[in-house]
């Protein structure tokens, strides 16, 4: 053997026994759970949806959805089969924003409480971890998810480039605090667990402190005014108009 061929074999078998280099790790898009680990170790699932074009290369705006009671507890799914869940599913490779689907566990979204105290840790987390405009920063729930977003847009007005609260009800008395953030109210006239008025206070209080909301009253419809809420086109239009 000729000592230029055994320098090739011994090249060639230097390749091969060399590691090869890792092929890069598909970036997850669409709906999917994750778990969330607080300062104590404590884990809690929730469901993320990141739009199917990202690709890290730029900002994209973010929904922080909060369920209804029914959708209480510690699966981490059960919460994104109502509401925005749906609407993103079948939206799967168009729907623009990100989306985090916090769990409650304690059947609460009050802004001291444990469960919205989580929810904003996860939005931190998802914050650090992919690329999102903080100022398009939107803020969404329904029946007691409803109530969270009035009471989270109380407490940390600054945060939030748009809010969407549907059946839901907050404090009259805070509107003023309030009054220069976007916002959406939706209630169907016809709702029995969460009494429409709530949301017309909500609005008059609003308009009186000198803020200009948008409001949705279905004519015939009770408790489950999210699913007519969330199916509406404009809703999404007009959440990405706003920006801090």
């Amino acid at each position: 053997m000729t000592h230029r061929r055994a320098a090739a074999l011994f090249g060639a078998a230097l390749l091969f026994a060399l590691p090869r280099p890792a092929r890069a790790v598909e970036l997850q898009t669409g709906l999917f759970e994750r778990t969330f680990t607080d300062a104590d170790g404590k884990e809690a699932k929730y469901m993320l949806f990141v739009p199917h074009d990202y690709n890290g290369d730029k900002l994209y705006p973010l929904v922080l959805f909060l369920h209804g009671a029914g959708e209480t507890g510690n699966d981490g799914q059960k919460q994104s089969y109502v509401g925005l869940g749906p609407v993103a599913r079948m939206q799967a490779k168009t729907f623009p924003f990100f989306i985090l689907l916090p769990q409650s566990q304690e059947r609460s979204w009050q802004a001291d409480g444990k469960d919205a105290q989580r929810a904003l840790a996860m939005l931190a987390e998802v914050q650090k971890n992919y690329k999102i405009d903080d100022k398009r920063l939107y803020l969404t729930g329904l029946s007691m998810g409803g109530f969270g977003t009035w009471s989270l847009a109380e407490k940390y007005p600054d945060r939030w480039a748009a809010i969407v609260p549907v059946c839901g009800g907050g404090d009259p008395d805070k509107a003023k605090d309030i009054k220069d953030i976007p916002c959406w109210i939706f209630h169907g006239d016809a709702d029995t667990a969460v009494p429409v008025d709530r949301s017309r206070k909500m609005f008059q209080a609003l308009q009186d402190a000198g803020g200009k909301p948008k409001y949705t009253e279905y004519a015939g419809i009770g408790h489950n005014s999210w699913e007519m809420a969330y199916n509406t086109p404009e809703l999404y239009e007009w959440m990405l108009q706003q920006h801090k």
